[in-house]
């Protein structure tokens, strides 16, 4: 059976892998995997709050879609089970779509005639990504006062949940 491969295989953010042909038919990216991201505005996003929580990448890196939509049901299960749905608003700031590609190898008994090793390298894609920058907020949490240790740990379990260092950026919503 397959398995998920590792993240640490495309954890760091690299040209855009695309392929360009002399023919226009053969540019295209034939299939892209669907994106496992199911929400990305929760709680009440029209409802203005006083204080702004970004968590903010402190270095360049790729997020799988996969990653992002662990950390983000994690804090909006903690906000939503100690706050309700009326009193956050909840945004992922990020759209995955970066192709991931591998090029498989065979193994066991006779691979050798039927792989073509690195002649044929460009590889099928089997994932997506956001490429993130440093300074760039991925999940931003709008709360009022009585929210904010609520959502600082929210964001803290999201940290737990993707590869990469982060901060949390508090700041004062103007009115």
């Amino acid at each position: 059976m397959s398995t998920l491969r590792k993240g640490s295989s495309c954890r760091c953010p690299v040209r855009a892998y695309t392929r360009r042909s002399k023919f226009k038919s053969k540019s295209y990216v034939k299939s892209f995997p669907p994106s496992k991201i199911i929400r990305y505005d929760m709680g009440e996003p029209k409802k203005t709050f006083s204080y702004r929580l970004d968590l903010v990448s402190r270095e360049n890196i790729q997020l799988r879609h996969n990653a992002l939509e662990s950390a983000r049901q994690v804090a909006n299960r903690r906000l939503l089970k100690r706050l309700g749905k009326s009193l956050y608003s909840f945004k992922l700031r990020l759209f995955p779509h970066q192709a991931i590609r591998e090029n498989k190898m065979i193994t066991g008994a006779g691979a050798d005639r039927m792989q073509t090793g690195m002649a044929m390298s460009f590889g099928q894609i089997i994932s997506i990504a956001a490429q993130v920058k440093q300074g760039q907020p991925v999940f931003t949490v709008n709360v009022d006062k009585a929210g904010i240790d609520v959502a600082k740990e929210a964001l803290r379990l999201c940290r737990s949940k993707m590869p990469g260092t982060y901060q949390v950026v508090m700041s004062e919503n103007k009115k």
